[in-house]
């Protein structure tokens, strides 16, 4: 592990997991590898019941991690990793409130049922990854109350806090993406890209739409459901 990401999911994360990878400091994890590999949200849903952490099951394909789950755990991966060194991730508090409870909020509004999903094809990773949101992050991290806007900043803003308090300075690098690739480079001493841009990637639209389609799917299909058994229990009284 090259570098441990301690900023909070909203912090431009998504952009930074790809400016690590153009940088070779990659693959880099990130939550969205908990939803693309059916073998990870088993692995952290273990810690977070209390088992002792397998980081080297988690982490064995990535030199990187930025978001959650990792950033929740930078202390432990601190420890494990003493060489590696951390970034911390940050945004204006307002605006990270503001982008949190327009997208990856919404995964809590999914009922609660999809969650128990049989993990059959394209919905393998799909019930997994919904119970570890919610047990991790909304009901872990923000203890049930991220609604409460200044409680949630509170959070944000003390975890930000302790990053800096906890990290030898030498070793951490606090970084918005909106200053592009030379403190960043500079942090990983690496060059400076000349032929491309800090990647900055908005999935804010693709993000709400996913747990959109998702929470209308867990209204839709018990209804549905429902009704097939109702018609099909009409068809056999007809029969007999």
């Amino acid at each position: 592990m090259i570098l441990i990401g301690a900023g909070f999911p909203r912090t431009g994360t998504m952009s930074l997991r790809a400016a690590l990878n153009e940088l070779g400091v990659g693959p880099c994890h990130h939550m969205a590898a908990i939803f693309m590999d059916e073998k990870q949200a088993p692995l952290w849903q273990a810690i977070v019941d209390g088992a002792e952490p397998d980081f080297d099951a988690i982490y064995n394909d990535y030199q990187s991690t930025v978001d959650a789950p990792g950033c929740f755990y930078y202390k432990e991966l601190m420890e494990k990793y003493p060489d590696a060194k951390v970034l911390l991730s940050v945004r204006e508090p307002e605006r990270w409130y503001s982008s949190v409870i327009d997208t990856i909020y919404l995964s809590y509004l999914i009922p609660r049922w999809m969650e128990w999903m049989p993990r059959i094809g394209m919905f393998s990773t799909i019930g997994p990854f919904l119970r570890l949101v919610r047990t991790m992050i909304w009901e872990g991290v923000f203890d049930k109350r991220v609604e409460d806007k200044d409680f949630a900043i509170g959070v944000f803003n003390a975890h930000i806090e302790e990053v800096k308090r906890v990290v030898p300075p030498e070793k951490l690098l606090v970084f918005s993406v909106k200053e592009g690739w030379e403190p960043l480079c500079d942090f990983l001493d690496v060059p400076v890209p000349q032929d491309r841009p800090f990647p900055h990637l908005n999935e804010k639209a693709s993000t709400r739409k996913a747990y959109t389609t998702m929470r209308l799917f867990g209204y839709v299909a018990p209804v549905v459901a429902l009704a097939l058994i109702g018609l099909i229990v009409w068809l056999l009284s007809q029969l007999f």
